[in-house]
C-alpha cells in the first residue's frame, strides 16, 4: 500500500543495518594516544574482561618488533610504529588486521640522522593517529608521515634535528582536516597545524619558552571554541585551534611535564605534572651562577663546563641546562635552569571552563600536591580522578573538590609509563615490567585481578568494542571475554 515491495523493504532494512554498523565502528574507533577523546576511556558500554593474562581471555597475540607507541584503531585496522635493528635502525609504521592480528603492511620511514634517546627510550615512542582516510606517524628527527589505509605514502614532512637527548615523545592528533603536533625540546619547540590532505603547514607557533616536555595535547571545548591544551614547563596553555593563538594560561605547575591532560564529562580540565625537586618539602636548590663560577670557572671563560661543575643538581642535568648543546653553560642558561627548581611545583590541578587570558587565579578549581604521577596521565571516571605514581602508589581523588578519597599501594610496584585506561567499570594499570592490576572504577578501587606478562610495557592499552589491545615489548595482545565467569 505504500508502494514498497519486499525487495525495497529488504534493501531499506539492510541499509539500516549497515548504517548502524558503520556508526558502531565509528563510535568504537580509538584514533590516537589515549583514545579518540584523549581521555583513556572506552567510548562504548561493551563488557570487558577483568581477568586478562597471556592465554587467559586471549583472542590473539602477534609478535612485533620493538616500539613504545600505543595502538590507534580505525575500522578493521590497527596502526602502530616500530623499530628494527641495532646499529642500522629501520623505522616503520605497521598495519594489523583487527580481527586476526595479522600484519597487513609496513611502511619504512627513512632518515638522515636520528636524535639521541633515553636509555629506556625508543625511536618509535610517539603513537600514530588515524581516521577513516589516513594514518599519521611521527618519528622524531625522521619527521611526520601520512599514509592511506593500504600503506601508500601520501606525503611526509622531514623535521629536526631535535635538540634533546631524551628523544621525541609527544604524539600527533587529527582534528577534522588538520594534524596537530607539539614538540617541546631544549631548543626549537613548536606547536603546528598541518593540512591533513597536503602536508602543508597551516600555522606554526613558536614555543621556544618551553624546553623538553612530553605532554600530548588534548582538545577542549572551551567558551564555544575548540582549543588545543598543552601542559609544559611551569604553565598550562590553551591555543585556539583555528589560529594557533594563545587563548589562556594557568601557571604554577612542574618544571617539566610528561603527563597528558584529560577532560571530564563535567567539562573540567584535569592536568598533572611532576619533576624532581617539585614536591613540597623536597625542593632542589642551586647556588647562583656568579658564586659557582668564582670557584669553578677554572679557565675563566665566563661559562661553566660539565667537567668544571663536577657535582650538584645542575651538573646532574647538564644536558638539559645546556640548551644549545655547545658543551658549556652561559650565565643565562644556568640561571634559567636554577630558577626552574625554585618555581616548579608538582601538582594535579582542575581548571574550570571559560578560561581566558591570565586564568591562574580565576579558573583553577583546586590543586592537589600529593602523590603526583610522573609519566602516567591522570584518568577521570564518573566524578573520580585516578593517578598512579611510580612505585605502584594509586590514589583516587574527588574530581569536584580534589580531596583524596583513597590511597593504596599495588603489588605492581615498578615505574609506570603506560597510562591507566578504563571501561566497563574497571581500570587497567600496567607497570614497566608488565605487571597488570585491574581495579573497580570506584572510590575504593578494589583489586579485581593481577597478572604478569613478563615483558616490559611502555604503551597505553586501547579499549575498543569489547576488546583490550595491549602492547608489550614483544607483542600486541587482543583480549575479550572468552571465559564465562568474566
Amino acid at each position: 500500500m505504500f508502494g514498497l515491495n519486499l525487495r525495497h523493504v529488504t534493501a531499506i532494512a539492510m541499509a539500516t543495518v549497515l548504517f548502524s554498523f558503520a556508526m558502531k565502528v565509528q563510535a568504537a574507533d580509538w584514533t590516537r594516544f589515549r583514545g579518540s577523546s584523549g581521555t583513556g576511556l572506552a567510548q562504548a558500554a561493551d563488557k570487558l574482561p577483568a581477568e586478562i593474562a597471556p592465554g587467559q581471555n586471549q583472542i590473539w597475540r602477534t609478535e612485533l618488533p620493538p616500539g613504545h607507541s600505543s595502538p590507534a584503531i580505525v575500522g578493521n585496522r590497527i596502526f602502530l610504529t616500530a623499530v628494527r635493528g641495532e646499529r642500522e635502525k629501520e623505522l616503520f609504521t605497521l598495519c594489523l588486521d583487527r580481527a586476526t592480528g595479522k600484519i597487513q603492511w609496513e611502511a619504512k620511514a627513512p632518515y638522515k640522522k636520528l636524535e639521541e634517546i633515553h636509555s629506556i627510550g625508543s625511536h618509535a615512542q610517539s603513537s600514530p593517529c588515524a581516521d577513516a582516510e589516513c594514518v599519521v606517524s611521527f618519528f622524531g628527527s625522521s619527521g611526520l608521515y601520512c599514509y592511506d589505509h593500504s600503506g601508500k605514502q601520501l606525503w611526509n614532512k622531514p623535521m629536526g634535528p631535535l635538540n634533546n637527548n631524551f628523544g621525541a615523545g609527544s604524539s600527533p592528533l587529527i582534528v577534522g582536516d588538520r594534524i596537530i603536533l607539539c614538540q617541546d625540546h631544549d631548543l626549537g619547540s613548536f606547536l603546528m597545524a598541518i593540512n591533513k590532505k597536503t602536508g602543508e603547514i597551516i600555522w606554526n607557533k613558536d614555543r621556544s619558552e618551553f624546553p623538553r616536555n612530553y605532554c600530548t595535547p588534548i582538545i577542549w571545548e572551551n567558551a564555544g571554541k575548540k582549543q588545543i591544551v598543552i601542559a609544559a614547563t611551569l604553565r598550562v596553555v590553551g591555543y585556539d585551534l583555528e589560529t594557533g593563538n594563545e587563548a589562556w594560561t594557568v601557571r604554577g605547575i612542574s618544571r617539566m611535564v610528561s603527563c597528558s591532560p584529560t577532560v571530564g564529562d563535567d567539562g573540567m580540565l584535569y592536568v598533572a605534572g611532576w619533576a624532581a625537586g617539585g614536591d613540597e618539602n623536597e625542593g632542589i636548590s642551586a647556588e647562583p651562577f656568579d658564586s659557582v663560577a668564582e670557584l669553578k670557572d677554572t679557565d675563566k671563560s665566563g661559562t661553566l663546563e660539565e667537567s668544571e661543575l663536577k657535582d650538584g643538581p645542575i651538573h646532574q642535568r647538564f644536558s638539559q641546562a645546556d640548551r644549545n648543546k655547545d658543551g658549556k653553560l652561559t650565565k643565562a642558561e644556568y640561571e634559567y635552569f636554577r630558577n626552574l627548581f625554585a618555581d616548579g611545583k608538582n601538582v594535579v590541578i582542575s581548571i574550570k571552563p571559560g578560561a581566558s587570558g591570565e586564568a591562574t587565579d580565576s579558573h583553577v578549581a583546586w590543586r592537589h600536591s600529593r602523590l603526583v604521577p610522573f609519566c602516567a596521565s591522570p584518568l577521570y571516571v564518573n566524578g573520580l580522578i585516578f593517578t598512579i605514581k611510580d612505585g605502584g602508589v594509586l590514589q583516587c581523588l574527588n574530581a569536584k573538590t580534589g580531596k583524596q578519597l583513597k590511597q593504596q599501594r599495588l603489588e605492581a610496584s615498578k615505574s609506570y609509563y603506560a597510562s591507566p585506561v578504563s571501561g566497563d567499570g574497571k581500570v587497567y594499570l600496567l607497570d614497566e615490567i608488565g605487571e597488570l592490576t585491574v581495579i573497580k572504577a570506584n572510590d575504593q578501587g578494589e583489586v579485581l585481578h593481577t597478572a604478569e606478562f613478563k615483558e616490559d610495557v611502555y604503551a597505553t592499552p586501547a579499549l575498543v568494542d569489547g576488546r583490550i589491545y595491549l602492547r608489550t615489548a614483544k607483542a600486541l595482545y587482543c583480549f575479550g571475554i572468552t571465559d564465562k565467569k568474566n
